[in-house]
């Protein structure tokens, strides 16, 4: 089966150790287990716990306490399937929904996977293309004009992954409207989910909203909690009853100590997710105030996530551009090109304050001297 070269991945694989200060992290600046134990109101004792856990494969489809963690984050009840990561969550999804000749539309820019796993099946992808004049939301006459009678599914990012921009509740009933005219599903990558820019942080999932929506999530973006590989797939009982044939060729289970500590970081989601809205709104003002001081840059200002998309004023390709970046500085970005958004870089404001702030600075001596 082919399928195309993962663009991101094999950028971040190539530079992502070889950089001194990373502006291309998505993962709001990762927990170490001692500070996770400390914002759960644990400590180093509580690990104790875990000299008796036996290295078995543990609870097939995730421990009682994870799921009932990760259904708590949702307001309707919904079938869970736990799986590695919102990219194993994402990658289930797809395949247990779609076969050869099903037609799909995908927005774009976005993760992608949401187009290329659907094009390696044999699925026919219709390509909604999201534009900085609309502040990169989709233009639902542009949906309803690429949906087919057919149409199996509708694929989102959502807050959206590489722009941050953020549909709100009323557009998510709209797209919903749109999907039950045909039947077609819609999956919603929501690894972002908690991230929102202004007033409580959070808005109501795809799943919640529509009878066949899906939503996948994981601890990696806003839990900063990668490491763990922990992510999961919600929606109707079909789906997952029939994802779970699936699961058992590639996943079995996720890991005894994964369920662990995920479930810690999801039973206390209010102290985690506030410490990650601290440090993406604090940032985000960093990154604001130094595009306004900037002549070659542009953007629509993010809503939510992790990233933004820097349109460049530059004489040379996004590649090149990033490749000069970060051997002359030391900064790392990420192309435009990898999103096949060319004057583009996307930059990560999820790190470290003082990883943004120095990045900053060195990218726009960089600018200076172009």
């Amino acid at each position: 089966m082919y399928i195309e070269p993962f663009k991101v991945e094999i950028w971040m694989n190539e530079w992502e150790t070889r950089c001194e200060l990373n502006l291309a992290e998505t993962c709001v600046e990762s927990l170490t287990i001692d500070a996770l134990l400390a914002l759960t109101g644990r400590n180093a004792t509580d690990l104790e716990e875990l000299l008796a856990m036996k290295m078995t494969y543990g609870a097939i489809e995730g421990s009682e306490r994870l799921r009932a963690a990760i259904a708590a984050l949702y307001t309707n009840p919904h079938a869970i399937t736990v799986t590695h990561g919102t990219i194993g969550a994402n990658m289930l999804a797809h395949k247990t929904l779609l076969s050869r000749g099903d037609h799909v539309v995908s927005i774009v820019p976005t993760y992608q996977q949401h187009y290329s796993i659907p094009e390696s099946i044999g699925a026919e992808v219709s390509l909604l293309k999201l534009r900085a004049e609309n502040d990169f939301l989709p233009d639902l006459d542009e949906l309803r004009a690429l949906m087919w009678p057919e149409t199996k599914l509708i694929a989102l990012t959502n807050p959206n992954n590489p722009t941050g921009a953020l549909i709100d509740h009323p557009m998510l009933e709209d797209i919903a409207a749109i999907a039950r005219e045909v039947g077609a599903y819609v999956l919603c990558d929501e690894v972002y989910r908690g991230t929102n820019q202004e007033g409580e942080g959070s808005m109501i999932s795809m799943a919640d909203v529509y009878e066949k929506g899906l939503a996948a999530c994981s601890v990696s973006k806003a839990y900063s909690l990668a490491g763990l590989r922990l992510g999961w797939v919600v929606g109707p009982d079909e789906v997952a009853e029939a994802a779970a044939l699936h699961r058992d060729y590639d996943t079995i289970s996720i890991g005894m100590i994964n369920d662990h500590f995920a479930t810690l970081a999801l039973e206390n989601s209010d102290a985690v997710l506030s410490r990650a809205r601290a440090i993406t709104r604090g940032n985000l003002a960093l990154v604001s105030d130094w595009v306004d001081s900037q002549d070659r840059v542009s953007w629509v200002k993010p809503r939510a996530g992790t990233t933004a998309m820097l349109k460049l004023d530059v004489p040379m390709s996004s590649r090149e551009f990033c490749i000069a970046l970060l051997k002359e500085t030391g900064v790392m970005m990420t192309p435009g090109d990898a999103f096949d958004m060319e004057c583009y870089a996307r930059i990560g404001y999820a790190n470290t304050p003082l990883i943004v702030e120095e990045g900053l600075e060195r990218l726009g001596g960089f600018l200076a001297r172009l």
